[in-house]
């Protein structure tokens, strides 16, 4: 597990004055990773770190000699402290690198951000706990979980190639749907297009075909959590799902944040793996390990916020849907995750990404997709301006947020992870 050193300070403040508002995202205790651009400019990308409202250019301050993200991800664990501590210490009030530095900020407002690193495969996993029994209860109310549920960390393999960033527009999936009265399927636009709340795990340094990662050495593969939406089309999942999972129902879009919050960064704010009830399973032993029970969860504030096409032409924000606690929904550690992905002989590779699932939260109001909020759309949802949803309309933006905060520690930000509806493309007859 990554341990506190002189980089969590919570006395810790940066020249970058923007850092040391209160309830900032980005304070120099944070240090995100991701890629950016000129805004406009069509120029290659480069890596940089987040700091208040501005972003460093690594490459522009001597400490990386690459634009490569992956690359960097891959380093080993040590290197990596090493370069995070150099960040730290170079945006630290007092240091001597401000002068020299100064060059390398740029104000994000003036940036374009892109996926922060090449993502080669993506799998899906569905370690929220809450989300699989309210779903189960919609479709089997006598038995929510299958029996698998607490054995073994429940995954499929996800599309990489329509993941995109932080303000992402999408069209609505069109495909086949079956309604429960009809004979025959019918082709068009999804009716039930949902959200999925989740957090990304992108890994750093990968592992070799045929060599299983063990659960003591899992965290080490890991670089750091982003946050996450799978955007989903539950009427195409309902037909096509069965017998082989999801399929367009999921590969359509899912959306990332813009920046990496490493596992450095998380070390204040790591919590005990899911406290499972007492008459469950404990996980197999190649899934367990004392560390990793002690504190291998992490303590996130996740919400959800939902701004429609009527509210934005009448210049009114969003509104927050629901609000989580993400060591209160996930099941299974991401290290469990990892471990388990590998124990097959499965190669990871730097920049493959990890979703957790839905992460809802016991109550009603920590659900992490409208299909839980609105009980499979039976419960319509009222907006503050009378609007009423029970899935996602075209011009919809879709806004996820999370944050760690914590006594004794300085409250850190993932950023945001924001999409937009828009209509379905026009089918030409046939």
């Amino acid at each position: 597990m990554n341990t506190l050193n002189q980089t969590h300070d919570p006395k810790l403040r940066s020249w970058v004055a923007s850092a040391n508002q209160g309830g900032c995202d980005f304070p120099i205790q944070n240090l995100p990773f991701g890629r950016f651009r000129t805004a406009g400019s069509g120029a290659a990308l480069r890596i940089g770190v987040a700091i208040g409202d501005q972003v460093l250019d690594l490459r522009s301050t001597g400490l990386i000699h690459t634009d490569d993200m992956n690359a960097l991800m891959a380093a080993s664990p040590l290197d990596r402290q090493a370069l995070r501590a150099a960040i730290s210490a170079g945006l630290a009030e007092g240091s001597g690198q401000q002068g020299a530095w100064q060059g390398a900020l740029l104000a994000q407002s003036a940036l374009e951000m892109a996926v922060p690193c090449h993502i080669g495969d993506y799998t899906d996993f569905y370690t929220g706990i809450h989300h699989a029994t309210t779903v189960g209860k919609l479709f089997r109310p006598d038995n929510p979980l299958m029996p698998n549920y607490k054995w073994v960390p429940i995954g499929y393999h996800g599309r990489a190639s329509s993941i995109g960033v932080s303000g992402q527009h999408f069209k609505r999936p069109q495909g086949q749907t079956k309604a429960p009265d009809a004979a025959v399927p019918s082709f068009g636009p999804s009716k039930r297009l949902d959200y999925e709340l989740e957090l990304g795990y992108f890994i750093g340094r990968g592992n070799a075909l045929g060599e299983p990662i063990p659960i003591q050495e899992a965290e080490q593969h890991l670089f750091g959590v982003t946050l996450f939406n799978d955007w989903s089309a539950r009427d195409l999942q309902a037909w096509e799902y069965q017998p082989l999972g999801p399929f367009l129902a999921k590969n359509f879009a899912s959306t990332v944040s813009p920046w990496i919050v490493t596992m450095e960064a998380l070390a204040p704010f790591r919590s005990a793996a899911y406290a499972r009830d007492a008459g469950d399973p404990q996980p197999l032993p190649y899934l367990d390990s004392a560390a990793d029970r002690e504190a291998g969860g992490l303590d996130v504030v996740l919400e959800v916020w939902l701004q429609t096409a009527q509210m934005r032409a009448a210049g009114q924000g969003s509104v927050r849907l629901t609000r989580g606690l993400s060591k209160q929904a996930a099941y299974w550690t991401a290290a469990q995750l990892v471990t388990h992905h590998t124990v097959n002989g499965c190669n990871l590779q730097p920049g493959d990404l990890l979703g957790s699932g839905t992460l809802s939260g016991p109550k009603p109001d920590e659900a992490g997709s409208l299909l839980e909020l609105t009980l499979g759309g039976k419960n319509q949802i009222t907006l503050p301006n009378g609007e009423s949803h029970t899935f996602l309309e075209d011009g919809d933006t879709l806004t996820l947020r999370g944050y760690c905060e914590r006594a004794g520690a300085v409250r850190i930000g993932l950023g945001e992870c924001a999409g937009t509806v828009l209509p379905a493309v026009a089918t030409p007859a046939a």
